[in-house]
């Protein structure tokens, strides 16, 4: 048994730090957490000063019980858990949970996986920093409060199954805001003027621009017509020395910013990429919000330049970071070793790891040199002068290595810097074309996943580990959807002064097309509005960013966990209590107008299955009409006109071969419908705008996609693409195709071989059915279990043997014995379903009718 028992999260880690460390050191993982909050409300007593209740999750079991074991054997137990405030509690927790004593537990840290720091880590252990496990004792217990408490209050007032959270409310209200702004936005045009100049021996170009845009179109033209006979020339010529200097090295939030624009990864990607990379010793730690190097790091850097580029590539460079609450971490991002280019692995990690290898480095090289030429070029027959730009680089510095992307959506129509040809002053030009295009102003561009973790980090909401999880947390909840939106066609005005004439045209483009943006969703948007109109300081940026701040505070042990706690948690209590008394149910509602035929409200609001548009009043005797809104349309947004159209639906055509064929909208979204067939609508396509022809065209498409590619056994094979991917079925089973398999060219053994793999899966499958109870007993990747209707149960010990069934005993159980098992997991899982019937009595109380918001004419 090995002296020392080193402890860390991650097996790839131990696995790597397994190879630095000899024969007396055993590196096990703890595989994060070990213990969490128990379920429900007995986590937290906030009457007993925020204790709370832990428990060891049944998936950590086994792990405990061998640390355990193997901590009591050894004569040290070193704690070498990540760096920052989660890495410091889950030490905690394992002194705790593993019952370790002072005087035989260390605690080292270290942020990269490299021989030299685990030996330094180890020459230099501390203790457990108790205030660092505060800071996070403080967020988790705060987030679990606001979490469990907020929650109840969503599902009676607005529905049941939402959830809150600090942190990502405050992201969804920026999304909402952002989108409101979007929807208000009216665009101005204006006319900008470009021309191109031919130099005296007509073969270098010059392009040029007028500084000022025209609002009216006359002005514009009248501008062209002006310059048609005008001569032009070289008014002033300005050449001065430029400079760009490179980027700092990244820390958490410019990473994820970064691979999000130069590789498309999103925000949880990168950091699953990095993890990896970090756990194998390739980088340094991943969730820092310092832009600092160490000297070791400097001086490798500084090697690596000057020996491949030479001592003029080379600028020792420091850089302070500017986030207030940058406390914890030590180093930004780097690569362990400088000499390594590039490192084994999948395409992913190959490219993350060069990412931040040519950011590292280049934060360590030399400015970029260019050469700026202005030039302004009078007009004889206007007092405006036009614009031309153009630089040289003189000496490429970092940017040999490496150029930081940016998010801003302004560059449309820019084209780069220009070489400017060599140009006097006094110099006349000839005028090629001249154009006046009518261009638009833009609205606020809509957050993607690496501008919102930069609008967070902004704000200081947040901290580098909570980032990603805000992120995927706001999507996986049904608050915000990441998706691309087809733009729309516009109509602008092009007018073109070419050989000595003005020509007028009008051209289109497509404007407001977004690609991997964040949209709020309905249920999103109620949510919000719900928050910010009882919970403002739940949603308030300057709150949030401050109750950061107490966090930061707590790690420095500048102030006291609970006191902290306590001033929080006790007017957020007593708002919520004053909210679920007091508040009114919340669905969006808006009411749109009247509808012409029947004179009737119409609204719109968040239903029970999603939004909808309602006719009529709930309280009229006759009951209102109620239609699905398309993917398209929004609560916040519809018209009335167009909520009207969704009444349209669905509507029959003429009969095609003989079956009927009508156009809905479905629980899964706009279909066609022929005989009993249903046949889903392709995306984005509009269900109103399908006629008889575009329908006929749908139905053949999926007559073609269902004709047989095979038989086999004298039955069909037919093959389709589904939710979770390629299949094939034949004979009512539906047989998932695997990359290995050439989806578009599957042979007859392939067909043969997947069918033939599947039919012995189901025979095994089932260890006994019975199909009228809808109850079975089957054999599934951990082991048999019992599935009831759509629930999946575990098979408890045999109370005759107290012990886990053989596969003899599950073959010959009785249904009897099998609904026992049932009922100790669902107690009324046979019990008849009550109807609730309600009574109509003359002495029961009617509920006050509500009031008709009557739309004007």
């Amino acid at each position: 048994m090995a002296k020392n028992l080193l402890i860390v999260e991650s097996p790839a880690k131990a696995k790597t730090i397994e190879g630095y460390l000899g024969k007396d050191f055993l590196v096990k993982s703890s595989y994060g957490h070990i213990r969490d909050l128990v379920k429900g409300d007995m986590a937290i007593d906030t009457a007993n000063n925020f204790a709370q209740t832990y428990e060891v999750p049944s998936d950590k079991k086994q792990v405990v019980a061998e640390l355990k074991k193997l901590a009591k054997d050894a004569e040290m137990v070193w704690l070498a858990s990540d760096e920052d405030r989660e890495g410091e509690a889950i030490s905690w927790h394992l002194y705790e949970t593993l019952g370790l004593k002072e005087n035989k537990t260390k605690r080292i840290v270290f942020h990269e996986i490299t021989k030299p720091a685990i030996l330094k880590a180890i020459e230099t252990p501390r203790s457990i920093d108790y205030n660092l496990v505060n800071a996070q004792q403080a967020r988790r217990v705060l987030d679990r409060l606001v979490g469990f408490e907020l929650s109840p209050v969503l599902w009676k007032k607005i529905k049941p199954s939402l959830s809150a959270g600090r942190v990502q409310s405050v992201a969804v209200r920026l999304i909402v805001d952002r989108e409101r702004e979007v929807n208000k936005f009216n665009a101005a045009a204006a006319f900008k003027i470009t021309a191109e100049f031919v130099t005296g021996n007509g073969k270098e170009l010059v392009k040029a621009e007028l500084p000022q845009r025209f609002e009216k179109e006359a002005d514009a033209e009248k501008f062209l017509n002006d310059c048609a006979g005008a001569g032009f020339s070289v008014d002033s010529l300005e050449t001065k020395p430029a400079k760009r200097n490179p980027a700092a090295p990244f820390t958490t939030s410019t990473l994820q910013q970064e691979a999000s624009r130069k590789l498309g990864y999103s925000v949880s990607r990168t950091m699953q990429i990095a993890q990896r990379l970090y756990e194998s010793g390739r980088i340094t730690y991943m969730r820092t919000d310092s832009v600092n190097l160490s000297e070791t790091a400097l001086q490798a850097a500084a090697s690596e330049i000057r020996s491949a580029w030479g001592d003029k590539y080379h600028q020792p460079r420091t850089y302070k970071t500017k986030s207030a609450g940058a406390q914890e971490a030590h180093e930004a991002i780097r690569p362990t070793y400088f000499n390594q280019h590039t490192v084994p692995g999948d395409s992913s990690e190959q490219r993350l790891y060069e990412l931040i290898w040519k950011r590292a480095i280049a934060s360590q090289m030399s400015e970029a040199l260019f050469e700026k030429t202005t030039a302004q070029i009078g007009i004889s027959t206007r007092k405006e002068q036009l614009i031309a730009e153009g630089e040289v680089l003189k000496f490429d510095g970092f940017l040999k290595v490496y150029l930081e992307s940016s998010d801003e959506e302004d560059a449309e129509d820019s084209e780069g810097n220009n070489m400017l040809p060599a140009l006097s002053r006094g110099q006349a030009l000839t005028l090629k074309v001249m154009n006046a295009t009518e261009r638009f102003s833009r609205p606020p561009a809509r957050y993607t996943e690496a501008s919102l973790v930069k609008k967070l980090e902004e704000l200081g909401i947040g901290r580098p580990s909570t980032y990603a999880p805000t992120i995927s947390t706001i999507q996986n909840r049904g608050y915000v959807v990441k998706e691309d939106r087809d733009g729309r066609q516009r109509s602008f005005a092009a007018i073109e002064l070419s050989n000595g004439s003005v020509t007028k045209k009008t051209k289109t483009e497509i404007t407001g097309a977004e690609k991997g943006k964040l949209f709020p969703t309905d249920i999103g948007e109620v949510v919000n509005d719900f928050l910010v109109e009882h919970f403002k300081g739940i949603v308030d940026f300057n709150f949030t960013a401050n109750v950061e701040k107490e966090f930061d505070e707590i790690a420095q042990g500048l102030q006291e966990w609970t006191k902290m706690l306590h001033s929080f948690y006790t007017p957020f209590h007593l708002e919520v209590e004053n909210t679920l008394e007091t508040a009114d149910r919340a669905n969006g509602e808006r009411l749109l107008g009247l509808d012409p035929a029947t004179g009737k409200n119409v609204y719109t609001k968040v239903g029970r299955f999603g939004p909808l548009v309602q006719i009529g009043e709930n309280d009229d005797e006759e009951k209102p009409r109620y239609a699905s809104l398309s993917k398209s349309q929004s609560v916040g947004t519809v018209t009335l006109e167009e909520a009207l159209e969704q009444f349209k639906l669905p509507f029959s055509l003429e009969d095609y071969q003989g079956k009927e064929v009508s156009v809905g909208v479905g629980r899964f979204g706009p279909y066609v419908k022929w005989g009993d067939a249903f046949i889903s609508v392709p995306k984005n396509e509009d269900p109103l705008s399908i006629d008889q022809a575009r329908a006929i065209e749908i139905i053949g498409e999926k007559i073609t996609a269902d004709a047989p590619v095979a038989h086999y056994q004298g039955m069909p094979v037919t093959k389709g693409t589904g939710r979770f991917g390629p299949f094939i079925k034949w004979n009512d089973l539906f047989i998932n195709v695997p990359k290995a398999y050439n989806f578009d060219r599957l042979s007859q053994q392939d067909i043969e071989e997947l069918i033939g793999k599947k039919i012995e899966k189901e025979a095994n499958r089932f260890i006994q059915q019975w199909p009228a109870e809808k109850i079975a007993i089957e054999n599934g990747r951990w082991g048999p279990f019992i599935r009831f209707g759509k629930e999946m149960l575990k098979l408890r010990k045999n109370p005759a043997t107290n012990d886990k069934y053989t596969p003899e005993e599950l073959a010959s159980i009785a249904l009897d014995e099998v609904k026992k098992l049932i009922v100790e997991q669902v107690p009324n899982a046979f019990e008849p379903k009550k109807k609730a019937a309600a009574k109509k009595t003359g002495a029961a109380k009617k509920a006050p009718a509500k009031k008709k918001a009557v739309a004007k004419k």
